[in-house]
């Protein structure tokens, strides 16, 4: 069994810093053995903040610079056990966040799609796909808490588990 922290809209360093101690004691206490980041980290400083508590892998989102689109890309499809996962931040003109993330992968591309942008947290299915937005562990703009996902793999099994906290402070 896989355990996967789902990250995305840190917008650090205009929320912080650091992380916030609840996503860092959150994360830790899961076991995860790897972050996923979809993007908006704004600046590079947020990848050693995540490195730390596990290897990490990102895309870029609408408000990352060159340097992170170099580095990460903006969509991919990486691997856990025999679950492939897509990873896209899931901006756009068209149609609303969740039918621009369902849109960039085909049908049988990736079987679980981990999106962010809205800052709204989300899981839910479209077909056999699993999809979930993890919401923003810095920016919870309209949502009453801050949030993050754990994605669990068993095999070629996927869930997705929503967390959430009260306070971003480091």
């Amino acid at each position: 069994m896989t355990k996967i922290g789902v990250v995305s809209d840190t917008h650090l360093p205009r929320f912080g810093r650091a992380l916030p101690r609840a996503l860092v004691r959150g994360l830790q206490r899961a076991g995860v053995t790897r972050i996923l980041h979809l993007g908006d980290l704004t600046d590079p400083l947020a990848v050693p903040l995540f490195e730390a508590i596990a290897p990490f892998d990102a895309v870029a989102g609408n408000n990352d610079g060159a340097e992170l689109r170099a580095r990460f890309g903006r969509r991919k499809v990486v691997r856990a056990e025999d679950v492939r996962i897509g990873m896209i931040h899931g901006d756009g003109k068209r149609g609303t966040t969740t039918s621009r993330a369902l849109e960039a992968f085909g049908v049988d591309e990736a079987d679980v799609i981990l999106f962010g942008h809205s800052h709204r947290p989300y899981v839910g299915r479209d077909g056999r796909r699993l999809i979930a937005n993890p919401g923003s562990p810095t920016d919870k703009r309209l949502n009453p808490l801050y949030s993050y996902a754990i994605l669990t793999v068993d095999a070629n099994r996927a869930r997705v588990d929503l967390r959430f906290y009260v306070s971003r402070r480091p």
